[in-house]
């Protein structure tokens, strides 16, 4: 079977956040479990989004939904870890693109893991996809643009 290889450009992250591992987020093999890193990038995603001004959702009945989520794991995390989640932008089209996640941990400069989660803009009143508003593109003018 082939493996699933994320590998983004340096210079594509635009925001950080630290995120402590709860003794909760913990598994039975005693690290950081699958259901609980998933959490933890949906909340730096969250906190991302709330950064550049991006409600998830708005009163006209549109926001964004996530399509996919890609995950690689490179080492394990603990309880009471601090991680720095690094976040950026990519492989934008017309509906959406893809948010990146750069998983470390501060205290050895670990990499923990590497995420990739596809979105696209959607009208929940409609239960449709449309296009990605031109306010949402102006903040990343840089982001690589597929179609």
């Amino acid at each position: 079977m082939a493996r699933l290889i994320l590998d983004f450009p340096e210079d594509q992250y635009c925001f950080s956040t630290q995120l402590t591992v709860r003794i909760t987020d913990i598994n039975g093999a005693n690290h950081l479990g699958n259901d609980s890193m998933i959490s933890m990038i949906s909340e730096a995603r969250a906190r991302f989004l709330f950064d550049f001004g991006i409600g998830e959702s708005r009163g006209d009945g549109s926001g964004i939904i996530v399509t996919d989520l890609a995950t690689t794991y490179k080492a394990e995390a603990h309880a009471r870890d601090l991680l720095l989640f690094e976040v950026g932008v990519m492989d934008f089209n017309r509906y959406g693109g893809d948010i990146t996640f750069r998983i470390t941990r501060p205290a050895d400069g670990r990499l923990i893991a590497m995420a990739k989660s596809g979105f696209v803009f959607f009208d929940y009143r409609q239960s449709r996809v449309v296009a990605m508003p031109e306010a949402f593109r102006a903040l990343f003018p840089r982001v690589n643009w597929l179609d």
